[in-house]
């Protein structure tokens, strides 16, 4: 018996030789792969350990962390083992099932966000935002405090604190134009009292304030001085929104774009389950069995 190569007669001892070899260059490449640790058949490979290896690790460290990587895994295959073999069938298909159900939600919904970033509208205009907010305000009560403030925040011993007093009070263009050429000066600043701010997040920018004495200082029109034993803040509260108030529309705003962001993204997955289907059917990749005609 001959094999043909090239008009050339190989005998078949030779023919063997070569089959022979090409196999054992072929088993060559999978030993190639240097096992770690082996606990029945599961073997743990050098090459599984490697993406996990951060190249900022001492050799100390990076020994530490195989050591105890390997002993994990070595637990965890003997702790599956025994559990495939001592919980029941109908436990183990039912592990199986929702494992197989996690993996294909994985997948779907990576494939699924995938297709919502590329493709859905995520322009929304001031007008669309008010409209709905107009339509929907009795929803948007406050769950907490809102204010709108002006405050400085000064060393202890500052020196023209009075001055700031004065300029604090009146506030006219002179008198922010003044605060804010010695802004240097000062710990912490914010003059923006047309923005509404969460009291929590007041009393976390001013320490001496809290949820007790809060309600002496963070009233409407209410000028205060506080203090505690580094700094000295001086604020100017120029309206109040209290608990169950609406939010006003600037606050709450962020709020409802996303809200009509993900309403988008509901309508456009229901939509794309909807079309995905109807073109299996179309392409008949898709039939229900046992239905009534």
């Amino acid at each position: 018996m001959l094999f043909l190569k090239k008009n050339k007669a190989v005998p078949i001892a030779m023919a063997g030789l070569m089959l022979l070899a090409s196999c054992d260059s072929l088993f060559r490449e999978k030993v190639e792969k240097e096992p770690l640790a082996r606990v029945g058949e599961q073997f743990l490979y050098k090459e599984d350990m490697a993406p996990l290896i951060h190249p900022d690790m001492t050799e100390q460290d990076s020994a530490l962390f195989v050591t105890n990587y390997i002993n994990n895994w070595a637990s965890k295959q003997l702790l599956l083992s025994k559990s495939r073999i001592n919980l029941p069938e109908e436990k183990l298909a039912e592990f199986d099932r929702l494992v197989s159900d996690y993996k294909a939600d994985l997948y779907t919904r990576a494939y699924v966000e995938a297709l919502v970033f590329k493709d859905q509208d995520t322009a929304i205009s001031t007008t669309q935002l008010r409209q709905y907010y107009e339509k929907e305000k009795e929803n948007f009560k406050l769950n907490e405090k809102l204010v709108q403030l002006r405050f400085i925040g000064m060393p202890a011993q500052f020196l023209d604190k009075d001055e700031v007093v004065s300029r604090m009070k009146n506030w006219e263009d002179i008198d922010r134009n003044y605060l804010d050429s010695i802004a240097m000066q000062f710990k912490k600043i914010h003059f923006n009292d047309s923005i509404w701010v969460s009291a929590s997040r007041v009393m976390e920018e001013i320490p001496p304030l809290n949820p007790l004495n809060e309600e002496d200082y963070l009233k409407k029109s209410q000028f205060f001085e506080i203090q505690d034993s580094l700094e000295v803040y001086l604020g100017k509260v120029t309206d109040v929104l209290e608990i169950n108030d609406i939010a006003p529309f600037e606050y709450i705003s962020p709020d409802i774009k996303q809200l009509i962001l993900n309403r988008r993204r509901m309508d456009y997955i229901r939509r794309l389950e909807t079309e995905i289907i109807d073109e299996a059917i179309q392409k008949n990749e898709f039939e229900v069995y046992g239905k009534d005609e």
